[in-house]
């Protein structure tokens, strides 16, 4: 990792240290991306089958998890770690219905009532990535706030593993969310076939989840195309962590190997106003990344990764609130008095004793999550993500009464005269 003082930084070289790897090569991405999306397209299943031989290694027939398939993952999976699912998504579950939005109605004047009603959208797709390893966490994210949206549809796709199966545990935790159709397609091809729908595979409203910079790539190009609504740019992980000079070096290192060893095109950043504790933390990584199984792509993340030395923690969080991580740490002493200074994040940890890998799995918060600078804008997924919040109104002859001379009036100004006229036939004047 390479190590920066920020304040003798040019404002090039400070945009260049906070500039993601994926950034850099966004035009061939887009390029290639748009050939996927072009074949699943024109050729349907026969595309799939073909990307999914060129990707995966294997083209089967039928890209649907059968029931026997589902019966054999049940026996694959270890009592302990279904029990561990069992237990995160009851969490899982407890946060998000806490957040649920809820109807309401109002009078917003005599005879004018407003309101809104909340509808489950009809079908959306959920991806779940499993290339260099799979992640059934991510089925109990989406499955979750699906399934207590009330989605009437849910289908996942989720990558094929070398024998042509699905991941056992990510088929137990669909089932255990109460997603009942499985697809074994992954990469870009998955979230077209979603999108625009082939042979075996409908096309869905919504699509819902993480993935590299190629999936990511994918879920923008459809939605630009109007072809199916998405969640957020949620591409390649990273972290953020804020540490004072009384966090623990091992802490921190730890945590920002965690999301590094997510993918080579994964980003971690240390701020600190210590150099102590820069020091520290380096040593800590090599330390701790060549005990990884992950450490050749570890290592990949950790080039384009910085520990930046600030003047203070408050310089660290205007940083932080540039970069806005899709995963901010705060390793300080009294964590929550700094969490004011928090304007753009996918989520927050406080505090030496709460790593990010307790939000990735069981914590309850969900870790599908904007990145790449989305959290400026984007929040993470909830159960609103899988809703609509339609606005009601009515009005009575009283109602209109008491605001149609402030419509008529507004319309006027915009000279748009059959709104006026709306308005002035059930007022009885001239519009």
């Amino acid at each position: 990792m390479n190590t920066l003082i920020w304040n003798e930084l040019d404002a090039a070289g400070q945009a260049a240290a906070l500039t993601r790897p994926v950034q850099a090569v966004a035009a061939q991405t887009r390029d290639a991306v748009a050939g996927l999306i072009a074949q699943v397209r024109s050729e349907g299943d026969a595309g799939l089958r073909a990307i999914t031989q060129r990707f995966d290694g294997v083209a089967p027939d039928s890209f649907e998890v059968s029931e026997s398939e589902f019966v054999a993952a049940e026996a694959a999976v270890s009592a302990e770690l279904r029990q561990a699912m069992v237990d995160a998504i009851a969490r899982i579950r407890l946060y998000h219905e806490a957040g649920m939005a809820q109807p309401y109605s109002l009078q917003t004047a005599p005879g004018v009532t407003c309101g809104k009603i909340i509808r489950p959208i009809g079908r959306v797709g959920l991806y779940v990535p499993a290339g260099s390893a799979p992640l059934p966490s991510t089925a109990m994210m989406l499955g979750v706030p699906a399934q207590l949206a009330g989605c009437p549809q849910v289908i996942l796709c989720t990558p094929p593993r070398k024998d042509g199966t699905a991941d056992p545990a990510v088929l137990v935790a669909a089932r255990l969310t109460g997603v009942q159709r499985v697809f074994k397609l992954g990469g870009a091809q998955a979230i077209a076939a979603m999108a625009y729908g082939t042979e075996q595979v409908p096309a869905c409203d919504k699509l819902f989840g993480p993935g590299n910079s190629f999936v990511t790539e994918a879920k923008q190009q459809v939605a630009q195309d109007g072809a199916a609504a998405i969640d957020m740019p949620a591409g390649p992980s990273e972290v953020l962590v804020i540490a004072d000079a009384g966090a623990n070096p091992a802490f921190v290192a730890a945590d920002l190997l965690s999301q590094a060893e997510h993918g080579p095109d994964s980003q971690v950043l240390l701020l600190s106003d210590s150099e102590q504790m820069i020091a520290a933390v380096a040593i800590e990584v090599e330390k701790q990344v060549a005990q990884l199984g992950r450490e050749g792509i570890a290592r990949q993340a950790l080039d384009a990764s910085r520990l930046i030395r600030v003047e203070s923690i408050a310089q660290a969080f205007a940083i932080s609130n540039r970069y806005a991580p899709e995963h901010l740490i705060l390793a300080l002493r009294q964590p929550d008095t700094w969490l004011d200074q928090v304007q753009a994040a996918g989520s927050v940890f406080l505090g030496d004793y709460t790593p990010e890998a307790l939000g990735d799995y069981c914590s309850g918060t969900n870790h599908v999550l904007p990145t790449a600078g989305a959290a400026r804008a984007y929040s993470g997924v909830s159960v609103a993500s899988f809703q609509n919040l339609i606005s009601v109104q009515s009005a009575s002859a009283e109602g209109m009464a008491a605001i149609g001379p402030c419509a008529l009036t507004l319309a006027r100004a915009e000279g748009l005269g059959a709104h006026a006229n709306a308005v002035a036939l059930r007022l009885g004047v001239q519009p």
